[in-house]
């Protein structure tokens, strides 16, 4: 009897596309190409002190009500992550990380991000504000840190905790693409390691 694979590696691609396609998502930059170069410049002018990343959860978890989109543990698994399309970033991501600059981040969330749910939040958040955000930000990705063009250690968790991808899922629920949050404290052989490519 002849076995047909097509179908089996239909399945198999068809399945695959989605995480592709999530993690293209996960590193593009959301900031407009002619404004980019700029984005990148900005330095973060905060030092990362206890009391700089409490005022960055405070206004993460307060007035700037981040969590409501991009979670509580910064998954992009919030309340309202399931109605947005594209999906709210995931802060745990360390592949996110390395190819952002804090520059990056401050002028989305500044600015906002077109084609996203991402609105700017320059009129309600002073520059300090954001800037002591993205300290508060730079933890979600765990010991490998701030993972910063190039000077994280690891990929992190690609999946959200329910194993989700992290607000990346396509379609149906959260949990259907199986889980890796076993990356996040990833060390040694088999784990990604950061290259210095922006």
């Amino acid at each position: 009897m002849k076995l047909n694979m097509f179908p089996l590696i239909a399945v198999i691609i068809s399945l695959a596309i989605p995480a592709v396609a999530a993690e293209r998502h996960m590193m593009q930059s959301l900031v407009p190409a002619d404004k980019l170069a700029d984005a990148r410049a900005l330095m973060n002018p905060l030092p990362k002190s206890p009391e700089v990343v409490k005022e960055g959860k405070t206004l993460y978890d307060g007035k700037g009500a981040c969590f409501n989109c991009h979670g509580k543990d910064g998954d992009g698994n919030g309340p309202l992550a399931a109605q947005l399309n594209p999906s709210p970033r995931n802060f745990q991501h360390h592949g996110f990380w390395r190819h952002r600059t804090e520059g990056e981040i401050f002028w989305v969330i500044k600015n906002g991000s077109p084609g996203t749910s991402m609105v700017g939040f320059g009129g309600q958040l002073t520059d300090k504000e954001i800037w002591s955000m993205i300290q508060y930000l730079r933890g979600f990705a765990g010991e490998h840190g701030p993972g910063m063009m190039g000077r994280g250690q690891g990929m992190g968790p690609m999946m959200g905790r329910d194993g989700g991808m992290g607000g990346m899922g396509q379609g149906g629920s959260r949990g259907e693409m199986g889980g890796m949050e076993g990356m996040k404290g990833c060390e040694g052989e088999g784990c990604p390691q950061s290259n210095s490519n922006p």
